[in-house]
């Protein structure tokens, strides 16, 4: 018996983790490093940046405790098995393309992309290499929000008939978010938060879409945007900001109760399931560690470890639905200006 645990010790300690890069040095990159340590099987080694800005790459790497440093995408993607991108959002589908095309999984930040084609032809790609394509929105992968879903699913509250959520931030200064050049705006950055919930116990068959928008009138972008989806069985109501601020919380309305989660909701630490008998009101609480950027993290890791490819926690489906939506707000569908 003893020896039997020794080998498994052993062959445990030699167990190769995943070598993982990762694409951009931003804010969120920096998150990111600090979330790697507490995953396991998996290496975060080395970071890719333009060539034109070699300094602070070489700054972050040697901050963040990295090995390497790569300013050549093909290179970079040839000395690791997997990365994540953290990179501005026009570069998303370029970069995660050439990942999967030399054989590697990749986890990107969100929206994926700015387009249902484009999503679509990544999950194809994906799928045709048998390789994992995951997009990074840390709400769907958190213990909370997963907890909450099943909750609402249930039939708890009843039949649900009305889902409001809200995430606003207000921003300032010379920052990717604002700018039109850079696809910046309440949609592209918060929405695909908002629309987890909707597509999650609405699904993706929604009758009708609108947006009502507050726009900065210099650079052209949404501060700030309502989101209505009528379905056949209830209505979706999100709203998103970074310029007008509001209570982020999410609201989950049923025919025998709803559940209120105060903000911000995206944490999803807290909920309240509450009756019209208060006295059969139930509170959930869940813990929501550091950032939550370890939650993706280590779903990524668990399914290029198993034999899965798709997750259930945010499914290929709903992820290019998301993409979808954005793409018919920046194509002016339905778009009313305020």
């Amino acid at each position: 018996m003893s020896e039997s645990l020794t080998e498994k010790r052993t062959q445990s300690q030699k167990k190769r983790k995943i070598k993982l890069g990762m694409a951009g040095y931003g804010r969120i990159a920096t998150r990111f490093v600090e979330e790697s340590v507490f995953v396991n099987d998996v290496d975060l080694t080395g970071v890719f940046g333009l060539a034109s800005d070699q300094e602070n790459l070489k700054k972050f790497k040697e901050s963040h405790g990295l090995s390497f440093y790569e300013s050549n995408y093909d290179r970079f993607l040839n000395i690791i098995d997997a990365v994540y991108i953290a990179t501005p959002h026009l570069t998303h589908f370029e970069y995660t393309k050439k990942a999967l095309e030399k054989g590697k999984h990749v986890l990107c930040e969100k929206p994926l992309t700015l387009s249902a084609v484009e999503a679509s032809e990544l999950y194809n790609l994906a799928l045709k290499k048998r390789l994992v394509l995951l997009e990074a929105v840390k709400t769907a992968y958190s213990p909370g929000f997963l907890e909450l879903i099943k909750i609402a699913e249930s039939g708890f509250i009843g039949k649900i008939k009305n889902i409001d959520a809200t995430f606003t931030k207000l921003v300032e200064g010379p920052v990717r978010e604002l700018k039109k050049s850079m696809a910046g705006g309440s949609m592209t950055e918060l929405s695909s938060y908002i629309l987890l919930p909707a597509v999650k116990l609405f699904g993706l068959a929604y009758k009708d879409i609108m947006f009502y928008s507050f726009f900065d009138e210099k650079e052209k972008i949404d501060l700030f945007t309502k989101i209505v989806l009528v379905y056949r069985e209830g209505i979706f109501t999100g709203k998103v900001g970074l310029g007008v601020k509001s209570e982020g919380d999410l609201i989950i309305s049923g025919t025998k109760g709803y559940i209120y989660v105060p903000a911000p909701w995206w944490k999803t630490e807290f909920f309240e399931v509450r009756f019209e008998d208060f006295n059969k009101n139930k509170q959930f609480s869940f813990a929501f560690e550091g950032d939550g950027l370890r939650y993706e993290l280590s779903e990524f890791v668990r399914l290029i470890n198993g034999k899965e490819r798709e997750s259930t926690m945010l499914t290929v489906q709903e992820s290019e639905g998301i993409s979808a939506i954005i793409e018919k707000f920046l194509n002016g569908c339905n778009l009313t200006m305020i």
